[in-house]
C-alpha cells in the first residue's frame, strides 16, 4: 500500500476509535476547593497554651493538650505541620497523630479532615466561645519500621511538630505559644528555647509558634553539660553514664569548633546556642540543624573510642555550620511562612553543599579530626562520585528534588540513579571555587573571604536573611572578579563525565588509587562496611549482605544487586579478608573470582575476572611546600 494511502488508513481507524469511545461515560473533574485560609502576615489574637505529658516512654506515647485563643464565631482550621525546615520535603508524621478531640468548654466539637490536605482540620466555633482545647496523643515509634524511633528507655527527642497543631490563616512567626512539658522523674531536658523548672516539668519561654518548632528538646535520664563558650553549650545525654566521660583534650576540640566558627563567619546568628547530642544506639540517628540549636546523634564511643577514628565527628561542625547557613541565610525559594506552604529546594547546593564544605573544614581546623584524615575523606567523597555514571545524564540541580521525589527511602542503584548528590558535589564546587579564588587573586582571597561577606553581618540577627543565586554570584564577584555565573551554572545545571574535582588539583592535592586503606578508610572499614567500590564495583555490609553496586562494574555485569547476599569465596566462607585476597590473587589473571551468591532462597555461582587488585582512594600532595588546600585546613 502507498504511504500516503497507509496513513489515510489509519487516521481513518483513530477516528472511529474515538467515535466508539463516544459512547461511554466520560466524566468532569470536580474543581478544587479553596477550604484552608492562606497565610497571613498579622498578628494571632492571643497566645496559645501547649502541654505535653512525655513521661510514657515505655510506650512512646506523647499525651497533648492546647487551648487555642478562638480568632473568631465560624469555621476554624488547625494544621499539623507538614513540610518541615532541615528535611526540605514534607516530612509531618500526620499518620502517628491519633484520639484528637475538640471541645469548646464541655461540648465536644465534631472535625472534619481536609479532603485534599489531610494535615488540615476543620470544625466550627459556637457563638461566644473564646477559645478551645484540642487533645491528642503522638504514637512515636517503636521500631524502626515505623519511622525513627525517639523514645527510649533513658532519653527521648521530642520535636514540637509532632505534639502541636496550630491556626491556619498566619504566618507562623505571628502566632504566639507558651509550652509546659512533663519529663520522667528524674531526668533533665535541653532546648535552645530557654526554660524554668520544677522538678521534672518544664515551662519554656513563650515564643512564636515558628520558634518554637525551631527548637526540639532532647532529654534522659544521663547527662552532661560542657560549657562551649559564653553563649554556646553541649548537651550529652547517653544510654549510659560512662559514655559521658569525656577527656579535657575532646572537650577542648568542641571549643576550638565553636572559636574557629566564630572567627571564620564574623558574626554570631544566636543569642545562645546549644548542641543537643545523644550518644544512643537505643534511639534513631539524627542531625538536623536549627537556629540556636541543632539535634545530634551518634553510636555509643563517641569520647570512649576516640582514638579509632574520626567517626561521625564532622557531625557536630556541619550541624553548627547551618545556624549562619541555612538557617540565617536561607534560599528564598526555601523559606515559606508556614509549615503548609511546599518549599523549593532549587538553592539545597548551596544551603547543604557548602555546608558540607565548611563542616570537614571546621573539623580540620578544631583538631576534632585530623588533617589527613580530613583529605582522605575529601577524597573518598571525591571518588565516590566521579564513579557515579549517573552524572551523564542528570544534573545536580535536579538531585536537589531527591528529598521530595526519594523520601530519603534507599535506592537500589544509587551511581546510576544519584541521591541527595547536592551535599558531596556541593562540597567539590565550593572546594574548587576556593582553588579559583586563590589562583585569580595570587592567594590573597579564598572561601574565607566569601564566607565572611555572605553570612558575617548583623551580629546576633537570628532572624531569616533570604538570598537567590544572584546574590550567590554577586557575593562572589564582590570576592574576587571572574566569570562566576558561568562557573556555577556549569558545575550545577549542566551533565558532565567527570565530577568537579579541579578543586583538589589547583589546591595541591590529588585523588590517587591504592592498594592500601587509608587510616580514614580502616576505620570505616572496622564499623561494618567492606569496600571492593573501585574495583568489584560493590561494598558489602556485615555478614556479606551487597550494600550497593557500581553501575556497569564487573559485580553489576555479574548481576549482582542490593538484595544479594555473598555467601562463599573460592569455597571459603565469605570474610572481607577472604575476598580481598582473592582479588589481590587474581592481579594476573591466573585465578578467577568464584562467589556463591544467596538471593532469597536461590543460590547460583559467578566468576569475577576482574584483574585490577585492590583500589582504594586517599589524597596525595602535588610537589612540596604549604599548598591552597594546606592554608584552607589550617586553624585560624
Amino acid at each position: 500500500m502507498h504511504r500516503r494511502f497507509a496513513f489515510a488508513a489509519l487516521l481513518l481507524a483513530s477516528s472511529a476509535a474515538i467515535a466508539q469511545q463516544s459512547g461511554n461515560s466520560m466524566p468532569q473533574p470536580l474543581p478544587f476547593e479553596q477550604t484552608i485560609p492562606a497565610p497571613r502576615d498579622v498578628d494571632y489574637p492571643g497566645v496559645i497554651k501547649l502541654e505535653v505529658d512525655a513521661t510514657d516512654i515505655r510506650q512512646a506515647i506523647f499525651r497533648v493538650k492546647e487551648t487555642i485563643p478562638v480568632a473568631e464565631t465560624g469555621r476554624m482550621t488547625l494544621l499539623m505541620p507538614e513540610w518541615l525546615p532541615g528535611n526540605h520535603a514534607p516530612r509531618g508524621q500526620i499518620e502517628k497523630l491519633s484520639g484528637l478531640t475538640i471541645r469548646a468548654g464541655n461540648r465536644v466539637l465534631p472535625w472534619r479532615r481536609d479532603p485534599s490536605d489531610v494535615y488540615a482540620f476543620h470544625f466550627d466555633v459556637p457563638a461566644g466561645v473564646r477559645s478551645v482545647e484540642a487533645s491528642f496523643e503522638f504514637l512515636s515509634a517503636t521500631k524502626p519500621d515505623q519511622g525513627r524511633v525517639a523514645v527510649a528507655p533513658n532519653m527521648l527527642n521530642l520535636q514540637w511538630e509532632s505534639v502541636s497543631l496550630y491556626p491556619a490563616g498566619y504566618f507562623t512567626r505571628r502566632i504566639p505559644i507558651q509550652a509546659t512539658v512533663k519529663y520522667p522523674a528524674g531526668w533533665t531536658a535541653a532546648s535552645g528555647l530557654p526554660s524554668t523548672h520544677n522538678g521534672s516539668t518544664y515551662a519554656y519561654q513563650q515564643t512564636s509558634y515558628e520558634t518554637l518548632q525551631d527548637s526540639p528538646v532532647f532529654a534522659g535520664r544521663h547527662y552532661r553539660e560542657f560549657k562551649l563558650s559564653d553563649q554556646v553549650d553541649l548537651n550529652v545525654f547517653a544510654d549510659k553514664a560512662s559514655e559521658l566521660e569525656a577527656t579535657p583534650d575532646q572537650i577542648a576540640a568542641h571549643r576550638r569548633l565553636v572559636e574557629q566558627a566564630v572567627k571564620l563567619f564574623g558574626a554570631q546568628h544566636y543569642d545562645h546556642y546549644e548542641f543537643l547530642l545523644a550518644i544512643t544506639d537505643e534511639m534513631g540517628g539524627i542531625g538536623l540543624e536549627h537556629h540556636r540549636s541543632s539535634e545530634n546523634g551518634v553510636t555509643p564511643g563517641y569520647f570512649t573510642k576516640w582514638n579509632d577514628g574520626p567517626g561521625r565527628r564532622n557531625l557536630l561542625p556541619h550541624e553548627m555550620t547551618h545556624s549562619w547557613n541555612g538557617k540565617y541565610r536561607r534560599g528564598a525559594d526555601l523559606w515559606t511562612p508556614d509549615f503548609k506552604t511546599p518549599m523549593r529546594d532549587s538553592l539545597l547546593w548551596v544551603y547543604e553543599g557548602q555546608t558540607q564544605f565548611w563542616g570537614y573544614v571546621l573539623q580540620a581546623r578544631s583538631g576534632l579530626v585530623s588533617k589527613q584524615d580530613t583529605l582522605d575523606m575529601l577524597a573518598a567523597i571525591g571518588a565516590s562520585l566521579d564513579n557515579r555514571p549517573g552524572r551523564e545524564w542528570r544534573p545536580l540541580i535536579d538531585t536537589t528534588n531527591d528529598p521530595i521525589i526519594s523520601a530519603r527511602r534507599p535506592k537500589g542503584w544509587v551511581s546510576w540513579q544519584r541521591s541527595e548528590d547536592y551535599y558531596n558535589e556541593g562540597l567539590l564546587i565550593w572546594l574548587e571555587a576556593d582553588a579559583k579564588l586563590r589562583e585569580l587573586s595570587g592567594g590573597r582571597k579564598s572561601m574565607d573571604d566569601f564566607a565572611r561577606a555572605f553570612f558575617g553581618m548583623r551580629d546576633g540577627d537570628w532572624g531569616v536573611l533570604t538570598y537567590q543565586f544572584d546574590d550567590v554570584v554577586k557575593t562572589l564577584e564582590g570576592v574576587q572578579p571572574y566569570d562566576w555565573r558561568a562557573f556555577l551554572t556549569e558545575r550545577v545545571y549542566e551533565t558532565s563525565k567527570r565530577a568537579p574535582l579541579a578543586g583538589f588539583e589547583k589546591n595541591g592535592y590529588r585523588i590517587v588509587y591504592t592498594e592500601d586503606q587509608s587510616p580514614y578508610l580502616k576505620s570505616a572499614e572496622r564499623e561494618g562496611s567492606a569496600d571492593f567500590f573501585y574495583s568489584l564495583g560493590m561494598t558489602l555490609g556485615k555478614d556479606g549482605n551487597v550494600t550497593s553496586v557500581r553501575w556497569d562494574s564487573p559485580a553489576f555485569d555479574s548481576d549482582i544487586d542490593v538484595a544479594t547476599n555473598v555467601v562463599s569465596v573460592n569455597g571459603d566462607a565469605y570474610t572481607p579478608e577472604v575476598l580481598k585476597a582473592a582479588v589481590t590473587a587474581n592481579k594476573g589473571g591466573q585465578a578467577p573470582i568464584k562467589l556463591m551468591l544467596k538471593h532469597d532462597d536461590r543460590y547460583r555461582e559467578v566468576t569475577l575476572d576482574y584483574r585490577g587488585g585492590l583500589r582504594y582512594p586517599r589524597a596525595e600532595k602535588i610537589g612540596s611546600g604549604e599548598s591552597g588546600l594546606d592554608r584552607l585546613l589550617a586553624a585560624r
